[in-house]
Order: structure tokens, then C-alpha cells, then sequence
């Protein structure tokens, strides 16, 4: 979990490599490729058929799912870096294929641009208290840079 941006997607992608475990975007649930959503229902119930699932990685930051996952999972990840970082990364995947969207983004909009800027004081708090009241008995990282991910990979890929 984290902002957009934050680099969650290819930490998902990396932690998929090197566990083998299956990767679901929620991106690619809720989003169809000419830029219009699922409905609700739709998306809620392939998420709960996702989570329901032995072993998974959900990558992503919808709000309203993070208590259905947290109930479900044994780990969480959470990123948790400055916001200038996440609008470099934002602005970083323009004009890329990505595996997790179903289209490329052409430009950073300045609704998302908001979105990003706004993530620290208007998602981290309340990411944080379902963390709380959600994460006993789970392993709960939080990343503050890329370079912790990157050393949380690296020591895993050893072991």
C-alpha cells in the first residue's frame, strides 16, 4: 500500500519473482482499458475471491478494500515516502506499458497530481489506523525510501 507513485508496483513485481506467488493489481480490476471502471460489485467480489486465495499479492491502495485485505492477508507492506518522491515516480511511468494499468498514461492530470500531493495528510492517517486495528498477527513493513524496498528484496532473494 501506499501513494501512487511510491513505487508499490514494482516492489509487487519484484516480491513476485522472487516468491513465485501470484500478483493481482487492483488496477487492473477496477480499470478497463478504454478508461472506465467495473462496477462496484464486480470489483468487490473478485476481490474477495482474490483474497480468499491461499497465497497472493494484491498491489494497490483502494481505500475502501485495505480492511478486507488486512483481514485476509499475513503480511502488509506499506510505503510510506516523501511526496516529492512519489510525484517523481508518477511522472517517471508517463508514456510506459505498464503490466498493472491497462492503458498508458499520457500526462499527469492535475486532479492526480492533487491526489498525490494530498495522499500524506489525507490516506497515510487513515492507512495507518486500519493498520492498527487490523495488523495484529501480521508482519507489517513500512518503507520510508526505495532503498529500504530495495534491501528488503535484496535480503529476501538471499535466504
Amino acid at each position: 500500500m501506499g501513494c501512487p507513485g511510491s513505487g508499490k508496483s514494482t516492489f509487487a513485481r519484484q516480491l513476485r519473482d522472487i516468491t513465485g506467488l501470484p500478483l493481482h493489481y487492483l488496477d487492473m480490476i477496477w480499470h478497463l482499458p478504454d478508461r472506465t471502471t467495473v462496477p462496484k460489485e464486480v470489483f468487490d467480489r473478485r476481490l474477495l475471491e482474490l483474497a480468499a486465495g491461499e497465497r497472493w499479492i494484491i498491489d494497490g491502495n483502494y481505500r475502501r478494500t485495505i480492511e478486507p485485505r488486512l483481514r485476509a492477508c499475513d503480511a502488509v507492506f506499506l510505503f510510506d515516502l516523501p511526496v516529492e518522491d512519489c510525484l517523481a515516480g508518477a511522472m517517471a511511468r508517463v508514456g510506459h506499458r505498464r503490466e498493472d494499468m491497462p492503458w498508458v498514461e499520457e500526462a499527469i492530470d492535475d486532479e492526480f497530481r492533487q491526489w498525490i500531493l494530498d495522499f500524506p495528510r489525507d490516506q497515510l492517517p487513515a492507512i495507518y489506523e486500519y493498520l492498527s486495528r487490523y495488523g495484529e498477527g501480521r508482519e507489517i513493513t513500512v518503507f520510508r525510501s526505495r532503498r529500504e524496498a530495495e534491501t528488503y528484496l535484496d535480503v529476501l532473494a538471499c535466504r
